[in-house]
Parts: C-alpha cells; sequence; structure tokens
C-alpha cells in the first residue's frame, strides 16, 4: 500500500520551512517536489516529514528538513555550479539539487574521510552533515573563490556554517545553531588532558 504524502510535504514547508524564515522559491518548489519519503528505511516512511532527523541505521541519520532547507537557501546554488555533495547515506541532499545545478557528483562521507583528493575542482561542496574539521583533501577540491556548506561542530553545538575558498584558504563561518547529525569521521583527533 503506498500512502500520499503530499499534505504532508505541503505541512513540511508551511510550517516547518516558511515559519523558520526558509522563503526561497527555488528551496521551497525543490523540497515540495522531491518525495523525502523515498530516500528513508521503509518502516520511517509515516514520519519522513517530521522536524527531527531520522535514523537511516549504521549511524547515518537524513537531517530535519530544515537543515536541507537552510543549506539550499544558504548555497544559492546556480547552473553555472560544479557541485560535490559529500553524502552520508540518504541521497536526498544530491537529489534536492540535482535539477538546480549544471553537474553534480556524489561522494561518501567514507570516501572523503579516506584523504583522497579528486582530480575535480568544484564551485560548491555541501557537505550533508556536521563536521568538526575541515579535511585538507576536501578543501583541495574546492576552486578558488568557490563555497562551501556544511554543518560545523563547535564545542559540542552543531550549527550551520558557510565559507568561501580565498588566496588557497577555506574558512567556515558559522551561522545558526541547528541540530544537523554529526559525522564521526571528520571529529578532530583526541588530544591529551589531564
Amino acid at each position: 500500500m503506498t500512502t500520499d504524502m503530499t499534505a504532508a510535504r505541503k505541512a513540511m514547508i508551511d510550517s516547518q520551512l516558511r515559519t523558520s524564515g526558509v522563503n526561497e522559491p527555488f528551496v521551497l518548489a525543490r523540497m515540495g517536489a522531491v518525495a523525502r519519503e523515498d530516500f528513508v528505511p521503509e518502516g520511517a516512511r509515516s514520519i519522513a516529514y517530521m522536524d527531527r532527523a531520522i535514523p537511516l541505521g549504521d549511524g547515518r541519520h537524513l537531517a530535519a528538513p530544515l537543515v536541507h532547507g537552510k543549506m539550499l537557501a544558504e548555497a544559492r546554488p546556480t547552473q553555472n555550479d560544479n557541485v560535490l555533495v559529500v553524502e552520508s547515506g540518504s541521497g536526498y541532499l544530491a537529489e534536492l539539487l540535482r535539477a538546480l545545478v549544471g553537474k553534480l557528483d556524489i561522494k561518501s562521507v567514507e570516501e572523503v574521510a579516506s584523504g583522497k583528493k579528486g582530480r575535480k575542482a568544484y564551485s560548491l561542496i555541501m557537505v550533508d552533515g556536521a563536521i568538526e574539521q575541515m579535511p585538507e583533501s576536501l578543501a583541495k577540491q574546492l576552486e578558488e573563490g568557490g563555497r562551501i556548506v556544511t554543518g560545523l561542530v563547535l564545542r559540542g553545538v552543531t550549527r550551520l556554517a558557510t565559507g568561501r575558498k580565498v588566496a588557497g584558504q577555506v574558512t567556515l563561518r558559522p551561522l545558526a545553531e541547528i541540530g544537523i547529525p554529526v559525522l564521526a569521521e571528520f571529529d578532530r583527533p583526541k588530544e591529551w588532558s589531564f
């Protein structure tokens, strides 16, 4: 039995995105067009539009709708963008972006965390989760002037963050506290302390 989730998708847009300041027409159109329930396990389809992260298994989560809405709004993707999505297992963020950008590549968190530098340079990198530190291999894949949108863990709190590559350096600027699933592969090495 398939359930029509159109009403739930509209409620997500009206009660989660719009009320939180995500009103960009392109964001609302994509989030209204992509069936979020297709990106969660079968048993979670009925809660696909709730305002919380949804467990996908193996410690992975699909972030709450507001996270993806704010990420898209900050990224402002265009057809001129060559985009890399660092994917944590759902495929949802990549599908939201697919119709908005010129080129789209997807790499798994594990692939990026392994440290292998890709051959391409991207104008936009989207990380579907929160990181404690920017892997050098990822920063090298961002072209000069390119931008990145990610979650950032600062003192145990996750925030939405954006950055640009200027003079070969990528600096992330935290924007707002928001619950974003943490990607443990990008944790800082633990330091010795008393």
